[in-house]
């Protein structure tokens, strides 16, 4: 990699320009470091690496098809540059005489000074005149001009009088130019001779010379220019390149008259032809460029680029470490605290900014001010800079709060003391804020594997950590990863690839992240998700970021991830047949535990199990004296929604209730079930009390007891007194 600052003055670089025979900066004409051409190719300051791949498409004889980031800030010649600026120095450089640049809104453009002109002289020479100027017109086409100076500073050679095979015109007449009285008298004759012209000639002459013929300017529609360029590309007699921006735009796929401009296009492409002046320097030669730039080459006709293999596809992508090594050392003085920083800071925030543009690396400098991040903090620097926003939720929360974290969760999942702590732990810890960071690559602040049997508080635990952290159930989004089964569903999670439906949109988990990066992730069920979507979150748990398919990176810094799974949650009702409530914790932790790590190597994936196994938390199965709990809940529950809906008191009768739940969850097979069988035991109750109010309409204010019989059937009745 070279080293950071600008490139030196010298021979093909400084300068802004190089011969065209010759290669890229770099010292080689193949544009490597090596003399030989074989040694790496390295970012320098003259201009990025995709710009030298470039002039090595056209050297090839190819037309290139430019995708990806072409709205972005580059450099060329040391100095930063746009994207129209940097393609246009570059083919001036290769030898171009004219640069034409055409995009839907301002139509054909010339970048570069003076390139305007030549081109419309270049029009002029091959523009059929009319009257006494057509021999001298067609003259000029059989024989073009050259132009002397190819960067532009000098002016055409213009051919002798005598070359052209007409005499000069005062040759015509010697004797009257030698003779100016015979010359006015015959001047007087001619005007005393001329008849006067009538009433309404001259309007007429000015209504003639509306229609007359008029200087041709640079052409307007897109077929016209299609056309214009293909001329000229595929003359020899000059040397030219132009550049069709945004042409997606102007012809959408799928429409026949797009097609129709796609073909004309390729066809101006496909003809260029090598020009006369590009071979007076070093092989191989370049033909006349014809390119197009797009943002995104999946929205053009998939034949477009693909069917000629003299057309190229070069994708423009992020800077490379080298290049973002060398803007960093360019805006180094733009950051707050440069003065201080050392060359570990810049190292660290060269690999921090994986990803950016060149535009947020220059943001980035102005968030230093803004937020008063230094640089020698990258990471503060750029989590500030990628969230940005002035509160932290989690540097918000009430510190006492955050201590009895347990306890309040503990109230909300009934019997998993060991999943509390756990997670209270991790709370406790994004609180305080310390952790193993490095390079600005930021993790989630947590991620959790919840395993065990069903229904015992898995997902409840998870809505219970977002309502303390964000006072909002809300911050929880619940990914069913049952849906997620097959190998195309894992696109739904980072967006579809460019060219398929629904690209624009972006994925579902890097969108909810990008609106919300303060967020509670629970990814239920996990190992129903097919393999392939299991690979999403490789990148998520070990580097904290993940990229759609438009090139937008979702950052899971701030967030706390959930996976929950039933694995061996199967052998559960076996294990409760043999040893009832007998079966100690340490038992099912070891066997869930093992069931898990054999989940994730059948599968082929044990690097996941390996970045989640920190995180693993076993929950207990369903035990006798966690039942009444959970049923005086949910009875609880179904009180205040007879209160609220109807005003009438329900109460239930403990007595009676109790045994009687007890009774029906003794059976191994509806205790694997969990919480979810006592609510399916509990709907008896809730249709005896839908059954009495319809058949008796309680009055508000009115109290009603909840109860079961010996028989186990549920009776309702009406209290005494009035609530």
């Amino acid at each position: 990699m070279s080293t950071p600052g600008f490139a030196k003055d010298g021979p093909g670089q400084g300068s802004g320009r190089y011969a065209a025979e010759d290669g890229p900066p770099g010292g080689s004409p193949d544009g490597s470091s090596g003399g030989d051409g074989t040694g790496p190719v390295t970012a320098d300051g003259m201009m990025p690496l995709w710009a030298v791949s470039l002039g090595w498409e056209l050297r090839r004889g190819r037309q290139v098809i430019l995708d990806g980031q072409i709205r972005d800030r580059w450099w060329f010649d040391d100095r930063p540059a746009s994207f129209r600026q940097l393609v246009a120095g570059v083919l001036e450089a290769r030898g171009a005489d004219v640069v034409g640049w055409w995009d839907p809104v301002a139509g054909l453009t010339f970048p570069l000074p003076g390139h305007a002109e030549r081109f419309a002289a270049l029009e002029a020479n091959r523009t059929p005149a009319t009257g006494a100027t057509a021999g001298t017109a067609d003259a000029d086409r059989r024989e073009p001009r050259p132009w002397t100076d190819r960067g532009g500073r000098g002016a055409r050679q213009e051919r002798e009088s005598p070359g052209n095979g007409a005499p000069p015109p005062q040759a015509a007449n010697p004797r009257s130019a030698a003779d100016p009285l015979r010359r006015e008298s015959a001047v007087s004759r001619e005007d005393r001779d001329r008849p006067r012209p009538r009433a309404g000639t001259g309007r007429d002459r000015d209504r003639a010379g509306l229609l007359s013929p008029r200087p041709a300017g640079p052409p307007r529609a897109f077929d016209d220019v299609v056309a214009t360029v293909h001329r000229l590309a595929a003359s020899p007699e000059a040397a030219t390149a132009f550049v069709f921006q945004d042409v997606d735009h102007q012809l959408p796929p799928g429409r026949p008259e797009s097609n129709a401009g796609y073909l004309r296009l390729r066809e101006a492409m496909t003809d260029a032809v090598t020009p006369h002046a590009a071979r007076s320097g070093r092989p191989p030669y370049a033909r006349n460029a014809v390119l197009c730039a797009v943002g995104d080459v999946g929205r053009l006709p998939g034949w477009f680029p693909l069917e000629d293999p003299r057309i190229a596809t070069l994708h423009i992508g992020p800077p490379d470490p080298g290049e973002r090594r060398l803007w960093l050392t360019w805006l180094l003085g733009e950051f707050n605290g440069a003065q201080e920083a050392g060359r570990h800071e810049v190292e660290a925030l060269v690999g921090a900014t994986d990803g950016m543009s060149g535009w947020d690396i220059e943001a980035l400098a102005r968030t230093s001010w803004l937020r008063d991040a230094p640089l020698r903090k990258p990471d503060k620097l750029l989590e500030l800079h990628r969230l940005n926003v002035s509160v932290d939720p989690w540097t918000q929360l009430d510190r006492e709060t955050v201590a009895r974290a347990a306890g309040v969760l503990g109230t909300r999942v009934v019997g998993q003391s060991r999943a509390v702590d756990a997670v209270a732990a991790a709370l406790q810890a994004a609180f305080v804020g310390v952790d193993f960071g490095g390079s600005g690559n930021a993790r989630p602040r947590g991620a959790f594997f919840f395993v065990g049997p069903t229904g015992v508080g898995k997902t409840e635990l998870a809505k219970a950590v977002a309502e303390l952290m964000f006072g909002d159930q809300s911050a929880y989004a619940r990914f069913d990863m049952s849906e997620y089964q097959q190998e195309h569903a894992a696109e739904r999670l980072a967006g579809a690839p460019p060219g398929f439906i629904g690209h624009e949109q972006g994925g579902e988990l890097t969108r909810r992240v990008q609106e919300r990066p303060f967020s509670v992730l629970l990814f239920d069920e996990i190992e129903k998700a097919h393999p392939r979507v299991l690979d999403k979150f490789l990148q998520i748990l070990e580097d904290g970021r993940l990229t759609d398919g438009r090139g937008q990176t979702a950052y899971f810094s701030q967030c706390l991830i959930i996976f929950t799974s039933n694995t061996g949650a199967e052998a559960v009702q076996d294990l409760l047949a043999e040893d009832g409530d007998e079966v100690p914790y340490s038992a099912l932790e070891a066997h869930f535990t093992r069931a898990v790590e054999e989940k994730f190597r059948t599968i082929g994936r044990p690097e996941i199990y390996g970045r989640l196994k920190p995180g693993v938390v076993v929950f207990d199965m369903l035990r006798r004296e966690h039942i009444v709990r959970i049923a005086d809940r949910l009875l609880g529950q179904l009180t205040e929604s007879v209160r609220e809906r109807h005003q009438v008191e329900l109460v239930p009768d403990a007595d009676t209730l109790h045994p009687w739940i007890t009774g029906r969850m003794d059976d191994p097979e509806r205790r694997a079930y969990g919480g979810r069988q006592i609510r399916n035991e509990l709907e008896r109750l809730r249709a005896a009390v839908v059954a009495h109010f319809l058949a008796h309409r309680p009055p508000p204010g009115s109290r009603v007891r909840l109860g079961t019989g010996t028989d186990g059937r549920p009776w309702v009745r009406a209290g005494e007194g009035n609530g």
